[in-house]
């Protein structure tokens, strides 16, 4: 299977699916609208709807019909990004190569850009439970519950206030942790059992799938902060060496270069593993963690 091929097909469905499910751009007040549709489509990988969905064809369930839950992830993913570049978080300038939001419409218009897209999320989840048949609505509940807890104070809010507490002091490898499973590793967690929990999977297969999902996101952690490192700024499409600015510490600044990079072929090879319990083609969730690895962006 190539792996470009099944991103560029899937991004292209994804962004299609988008642009209908959001509203458009002049419509009324057309400044949030402008704004929320600049940092949507701004480029993004889709990386976490890309999971939900593969993550329904490793069970062997057809993934169209979830396409409108992958869109809300990555509503709220995009949302987590304009509010992370703001001046009160990390003061990003550039985001995958254009101007970051608040740059463009100011931070007022930002953050409601923001909140905006946090909220059609749930719109659109909960407008997919009332389109299921009556046997399916509790699963979409069950998809609702986890994508909550992962976007909120359990999750991506509360690793993202630790994170903000700790800058400038020394932490332990615990804390570290802490924020790299809630920051980033909870909507990772998120999107991958979403599309297995919509998809029948038993208890087993999904036991496999979120170990596969926090191996996933951990390493996903691990490589982000190597990049802002070694990374190629004019590649990744903003400047490399914020988290030395902002004064953050990552897995490289702890535990050094070298056993960064061993750690992440580890939860790579740990992700990798956990795929040989499910019965569907598990291909595109193999070359999505692999590519991990070899990422520059």
């Amino acid at each position: 299977m190539d792996l470009r091929s099944y991103l560029e097909k899937n991004v292209a469905v994804i962004d299609e699916a988008l642009a209908l499910l959001l509203p458009a751009q002049n419509t009324y007040p057309q400044i949030i609208h402008e704004a929320v549709s600049y940092s949507m489509f701004a480029g993004g990988k889709r990386l976490r709807p890309i999971l939900c969905l593969a993550s329904a064809e490793a069970i062997g369930k057809e993934s169209t019909a979830i396409i409108p839950v992958a869109c809300a992830l990555e509503m709220i993913h995009t949302y987590s990004l304009i509010h992370d570049d703001l001046p009160a978080m990390d003061n990003d300038d550039y985001r995958r190569g254009k101007l970051t939001n608040h740059k463009v419409f100011g931070e007022g218009i930002a953050v409601l850009a923001g909140d905006a897209l946090l909220t059609q999320a749930f719109e659109v989840l909960a407008s997919y439970g009332l389109s299921v048949k009556d046997k399916d609505k509790s699963a979409v509940m069950c998809v609702i519950n986890e994508i909550a807890q992962a976007s909120g104070s359990q999750g991506m809010v509360g690793g993202q206030s630790v994170d903000l507490k700790s800058e400038g002091k020394s932490i332990d490898e615990a804390t570290l942790t802490y924020i790299h499973r809630h920051k980033t590793g909870a909507l990772f967690r998120a999107s991958i059992r979403s599309g297995a929990i919509l998809s029948q999977a038993s208890k087993e297969q999904l036991h496999a799938f979120t170990i596969y999902a926090e191996n996933f996101g951990l390493a996903f952690q691990i490589t982000d902060d190597l990049l802002d490192i070694v990374g190629n700024s004019q590649k990744l499409g903003k400047p490399v060496g914020s988290d030395l600015r902002n004064e953050k510490v990552t897995f490289p600044s702890i535990y050094g270069l070298d056993k960064s990079k061993w750690m992440a072929v580890q939860t790579v090879e740990k992700a990798v593993e956990a795929l040989r319990y499910l019965p569907g083609n598990t291909e595109p969730l193999k070359l999505l963690v692999e590519y991990l690895l070899k990422r520059e962006t």
